[in-house]
């Protein structure tokens, strides 16, 4: 058993044994000890005064002194502010706790068992007709560090991802393509496939304009007004006009149409799978919309006919939901292709066919906040009892010192670019610090991969998920402060004591004796360390990588101080060497724990 759960269990036990009431576990509220206050865990009384009717300084004292008696092998001594019971642990019980630290090889984890709810996580999203992106990149990372973090609470988890394979958009790089590809592939240009299609749909867009432009100004010159002839010559177009039609041709089976489309789509997918690869992202199961939208337009057309749709005088299907204090929703154009919530439709039917999911979670940026609320709407009108529970995971958008992300005009952040440019900044940063001639070369570069990509992960990640957040390369890969490779480098340097320790031949036992005396610097480092459980557990309440990001933040620095203060190889008592080498190793154990929820890897040596 843990400290706090013999103490959680002796204060029940106190209560009905001075005050004949019973109390839950939940009713006893142990935490952290203030800094002003003698102590290193404090019970709050105040739930336990009207049955004891007596002052809350009464009711502390009389449980501090029934803790001494009855568990005075955890509790050296006590004191009483007002109605907080500060315990102060014994050496033993801290140095126990240490030891119960390494036994568990995923201390602070919750198992997952045959029991276990199945919770499925929906993220990445990408559409075929681009590479990702910066915001791809948050997207990716978010949704990675939630699957882990749902898993660490003891859930099941299956992780998914839609592809948007189809609709006007990848219609405009296959157009573009046929244009003015030349027969273009990967292989003949030396581009990733998901780069080489995205460069078409910049095509398009810039040959569209230029007919936007040339029939605005017609439509001006004779006679019509300039932001009216604007939105005329968008629909008018004959570009997109083209694309429309390749789009009714997709939907129907057209076989040219679709063998270009699965051709175009299989160097996407090739490129996709190299940038994951990359930033250690993956997938258990890959749906596409390709195969969803049909799904959803019978689920359209069943609703239509049970009366919770209504059909147009052009023949578009919409969902009336100002009943529910929103407006009109389109879910069948007048053509009759399907809009991204006909799809959505049918993805959720085709995974709940798949798999016992317990809890569905979206991960998709704020601007699809509305999108989701009225999915869920839809899905509950539909009959799907999951339709109400689902989650959307909201989160911010990345924004850059220049301005928004624009992918149609290519002035996007392209994620590979990023993370080669990350990796090259983090070993020219190692160059700096360490002398070549220390770490050879392959092994350096192997480093500025983990360091690069972790300070990446790590800056993205340490922000709350529902803000907007800027992000900044120089300052991610800074070695100070609240960065990944702060916390990579104390990792290394923990890493290096336990090397140099080896080599000295000092043993550091799997079981510490309890006898070691220990100061308090020490008992807060050990206690800052069994606080990863209940971090872990709260990130996956609030569904917030960022807390696991804090607590390693926070832990890092207080081994430093730690480091500071006190000496460890150069101990002279064997014992107390022995005892801080196990802290420092647990100290690395935990941090690699939480920083492997981020996704990120610990480097060895820097």
């Amino acid at each position: 058993m843990t400290i706090e759960e013999i103490l959680i269990g002796a204060v029940q036990e106190a209560v009905k044994a001075l005050y004949g009431a019973e109390v839950t576990e939940q009713q006893v509220q142990l935490q952290k000890t203030k800094a002003e206050f003698e102590g290193h865990l404090t019970v709050v009384v105040f739930p336990f005064v009207k049955a004891a009717r007596k002052s809350p300084e009464q009711v502390g004292t009389e449980l501090g002194q029934y803790l001494t008696e009855h568990v005075g092998d955890v509790v050296a001594k006590f004191n009483v502010v007002k109605g907080f019971l500060n315990l102060v642990i014994n050496d033993a019980s801290w140095i126990t706790l240490l030891n119960q630290i390494h036994a568990e090889e995923r201390f602070g984890f919750q198992p997952v068992t045959v029991k276990s709810p199945l919770v499925m996580i929906e993220y990445s999203s990408p559409n075929t007709n681009k590479p990702l992106h910066l915001g791809h990149v948050r997207n990716n990372l978010l949704g990675a560090a939630l699957a882990r973090i749902v898993e660490a609470n003891g859930n099941k988890v299956v992780k998914t991802n839609i592809v948007n394979d189809r609709g006007i958009h990848i219609c405009k790089s296959m157009l573009a393509w046929l244009k003015w590809g030349n027969g273009e592939t990967p292989q003949s240009s030396g581009k990733k496939g998901d780069h080489l299609i995205g460069d078409y749909y910049v095509a398009f867009d810039k040959h569209y304009r230029q007919e936007c432009d040339e029939l605005a100004k017609q439509y001006v010159s004779e006679g019509m007004g300039e932001e009216e002839a604007k939105e005329k010559a968008k629909q008018e177009a004959p570009l997109i006009k083209e694309a429309h039609n390749m789009l009714v041709k997709w939907e129907k089976n057209d076989p040219e149409v679709r063998g270009l489309w699965k051709k175009m789509n299989e160097w996407v997918y090739a490129g996709f799978d190299e940038t994951y690869k990359m930033m250690g992202v993956s997938f258990d199961k890959i749906y596409y919309e390709s195969e969803t939208y049909l799904e959803g337009k019978e689920k359209v057309i069943e609703g239509l006919e049970k009366g919770l749709f209504y059909r147009r005088e052009d023949g578009s299907v919409w969902a009336d939901l100002t009943g529910d204090g929103l407006d009109e929703k389109l879910l069948l154009r007048k053509d009759g292709t399907s809009v991204y919530m006909t799809q959505d439709i049918g993805t959720a039917k085709l995974r709940f066919q798949d798999f016992p999911i317990d809890k569905m979670i979206y991960v998709v940026g704020n601007e699809q906040n509305y999108h989701f609320q009225v999915l869920s709407i839809l899905l509950d009108k539909l009959g799907f009892k999951w339709g109400k529970d689902l989650v959307h995971f909201s989160y911010g958008m990345v924004e850059l010192p220049n301005g928004k992300m624009k992918s149609r005009e290519g002035t996007v952040v392209d994620a590979d670019d990023l993370m080669e440019t990350m990796i090259a900044d983090a070993l020219e940063a190692s160059k700096e610090r360490v002398k070549q001639t220390e770490m050879p070369e392959y092994e350096a570069r192997e480093v500025a991969r983990k360091v690069g990509l972790g300070a990446l992960k790590y800056f993205i990640l340490k922000v709350d998920a529902r803000k907007n957040m800027l992000f900044n390369p120089e300052e991610s890969i800074d070695f100070n402060g609240n960065t990944g490779p702060f916390i990579q480098y104390t990792y290394a340097r923990i890493a290096s004591i336990l090397r140099k320790a080896k080599e000295q031949g000092v043993d550091i036992p799997d079981t510490l004796p309890t006898s070691i005396s220990i100061s308090t610097k020490e008992t807060e480092l050990i206690q800052k360390i069994n606080q990863f459980g209940a971090a872990v557990r709260q990130a996956g309440t609030d569904y917030s990588p960022s807390g696991i990001c804090n607590y390693c933040y926070e832990l890092t620095k207080e081994f430093n101080q730690f480091y500071h203060d006190f000496t460890i190889l150069g101990e002279q008592d064997a014992d107390l060497k022995a005892f801080r080498l196990s802290l420092a190793k647990a100290v690395a154990k935990v941090v690699s724990l939480g920083m492997g929820l981020l996704g990120i890897e610990m480097p060895e040596r820097m």
